[in-house]
């Protein structure tokens, strides 16, 4: 039996959550505090050819943690390229980016790992998903086949990243499809939305009488630990100061979630503008 930890943050290209300074020390410093065993990262420079503090992002994270690590370009400037990054402290024994850019003004992918856990085939993917719903939807689309096509029925799979899904509606489409169940649904999470704002609005609507509008996510019924159906919205991680938007996630199949948080306060909401999520899950 393996217990690992699984973080999944989007790194703002190694850039503080305004981007008025590099963070990628400080980055460092706390993903070494969390001895992750699984890092799935999103906006990920490869390549900085302007700032060399910033260049292959992945390969410093890779080595200042002692961990492997596979990158998969996605976006290519003139003299910079970004995309996602997989790092491991375990053998990576294969690794492919398929690029699912929807139209030409993002240029998006998947990074799909295969890495060996106590002798068992784990299979990774790292995503970040565009930012309009229907492109979000052929994304999803692409990402199933490639995993019906390639990841045999019953192995461990993990996906994480930035879905920029805040309205939660891929969610049924894993769980349908894939036999796969947000983190989330299985540990309690406390709501990481802004308690003082939302109190606020609640009085003033009161004062006002103003009839309360719609929730802007709607509860998705997902499976429980024991095979009950939950309502489990997974939490709020955009932007890292003020969480107000579910754009993060982490799917799994194959294993048991122990525990499951987003990090917040310092030095996360200085680091990035996503707050990372972080989950212990055991292999059995």
């Amino acid at each position: 039996m393996s217990v690992i930890r699984v973080v999944s943050y989007n790194i703002h290209k190694g850039r503080s959550a305004t981007g008025a300074r590099e963070s990628l020390s400080d980055l460092r410093l706390g993903l070494y505090g969390l001895h992750p065993d699984l890092l799935f990262l999103q906006e990920v420079q490869g390549r900085n050819e302007q700032r060399i503090s910033l260049n292959a992002q992945h390969e410093s994270l890779g080595a200042a943690l002692s961990m492997n690590a596979a990158y998969g370009c996605n976006a290519i400037r003139a003299q910079t390229d970004h995309g996602n990054a997989l790092l491991s402290r375990f053998p990576i024994v294969h690794h492919e980016n398929q690029d699912i850019s929807d139209h030409r003004m993002e240029q998006r992918g998947l990074l799909h790992a295969q890495v060996n856990i106590d002798d068992v085939p784990v299979h990774c993917l790292v995503v970040h998903l565009g930012l309009f719903a229907k492109g979000r939807s052929r994304q999803v689309a692409a990402l199933v086949e490639r995993i019906k096509r390639l990841v045999p029925e019953g192995e461990p799979m993990l996906i994480a990243g930035d879905f920029n899904d805040w309205n939660n509606r891929l969610a049924p489409l894993f769980v349908k499809q894939l036999g796969l169940y947000e983190v989330f649904s299985f540990a309690p999470h406390s709501d990481t939305g802004p308690k003082l704002l939302r109190n606020s609005m609640q009085r003033l609507r009161s004062g006002l009488l103003v009839p309360t509008q719609k929730p802007l996510v709607q509860n998705v019924h997902e499976l429980g630990m024991h095979g009950g159906a939950r309502l489990a919205p997974p939490p709020r991680t955009f932007p890292a100061a003020f969480p107000w938007l579910r754009l993060d996630r982490i799917y799994q199949r194959g294993f048991a979630v122990r525990k499951a948080r987003v990090l917040q306060g310092l030095p996360w909401r200085q680091i990035s503008d996503h707050a990372p999520l972080y989950a212990e899950l055991e292999l059995p």
